[in-house]
Order: C-alpha cells, then sequence, then structure tokens
C-alpha cells in the first residue's frame, strides 16, 4: 500500500449526499439507526436500503452499537455512491483527550475502503456539529490522519458544509 501522499486531495464545499464517489463516509451516531446532521441528510437521501442493512448490522455484529472510533460499510441505497462507511466520532471534552478516537475515524474508515476496494471517498467534519468539536482542532486532526494514513484510496475529497468549516479545513491540508 502507498501513502496517502500519493492520493488526490481536495477540500469542498458542498453536499456530502450529493458526491460521486465510490464511498461517502457518514457521520454517524453509535445507533447506526439515523439522527441528525450528515447522518439524518444520508439515511433521508440514501432511503430504506442503507437503514434495513443497518438495521441488520445491530441484530449481528454491533448489538450495542457501533463503537466509537470504528467503521462499517453498507449500501449507498440512492445516493450516487456505492456505499456508506459508518463511523462514530467522539463527542469533545474539556476534561479528556478524546483525539485519538477521531482520529481513529478517519483512518478507519479508510481501512474499511481499502477493503472494499473502493478508490474514492469523501469525509465530512466529523464531531464538528451536535458533538461539539472545534473545528481547527478537529480539521487538525483530521489532515493529520489522513495525510499519515497508509491507503490504496486514490482520491480522498473533504466536504464541508460551510465558509467556515472550509477555510479550517483548507489551512489544515494546507490548500488554504
Amino acid at each position: 500500500m502507498s501513502g496517502i501522499r500519493d492520493t488526490r486531495r481536495s477540500v469542498i464545499m458542498g453536499d456530502i449526499t450529493e458526491q460521486r464517489v465510490d464511498a461517502v463516509v457518514n457521520a454517524a451516531n453509535g445507533s447506526l439507526l439515523g439522527g441528525g446532521g450528515v447522518d439524518g441528510a444520508i439515511h433521508r437521501r440514501g432511503g430504506a436500503a442503507i437503514l434495513e442493512e443497518c438495521r441488520a448490522l445491530r441484530a449481528s455484529r454491533y448489538c450495542g452499537g457501533l463503537p466509537t472510533g470504528q467503521a462499517v460499510a453498507t449500501t449507498a441505497g440512492l445516493l450516487p455512491a456505492r456505499w456508506v462507511i459508518h463511523t462514530v466520532g467522539p463527542v469533545h471534552s474539556a476534561a479528556e483527550d478524546r483525539s485519538a478516537l477521531l482520529a481513529s475515524c478517519f483512518t478507519e474508515a479508510l481501512r474499511v475502503a481499502d477493503g472494499l476496494g473502493a478508490e474514492s471517498v469523501a469525509f465530512p467534519a466529523i464531531s464538528t456539529g451536535v458533538y461539539r468539536w472545534p473545528l481547527e482542532e478537529a480539521a487538525g486532526i483530521a489532515a493529520e490522519a489522513i495525510l499519515g494514513a497508509r491507503t490504496r484510496v486514490s482520491e480522498v475529497r473533504l466536504v464541508l458544509f460551510d465558509d467556515r468549516a472550509l477555510a479550517a479545513f483548507r489551512r489544515a491540508f494546507g490548500t488554504a
């Protein structure tokens, strides 16, 4: 496997549910059954097939839910991608360093993508919404994890939801 430095990287503003890539990463909640933010948007746009596979995962391998920092794939349903890679980001804490769990979301998603044979992956800003991770810090963790990952994925796309997130991730990835 080659390092991510051999891959194309882009940091864009957009709707992650509209990305034409092999795999879209879902900032999921542990239940895998949908929620708000990116998770809700992916489940709504992707349709019932995603929820059906998530329910099957809950009934078998993840009875207690998907642990924070891990990743698992399902179909992408009606999305213009082949797969959704679900990962559960940590809730930010000023009292406890959870940065390794956030980094794991990115590296585990890439590991799952490699297992699927995915060549292109789109990531959201994991844990920066209701999980309250400060944007600059989350962007730095994401950049370090992705740039240091060993993967066969040839294109990594960070898809951000507003100007502030876009600027933070562009700075972190050196594309500002």
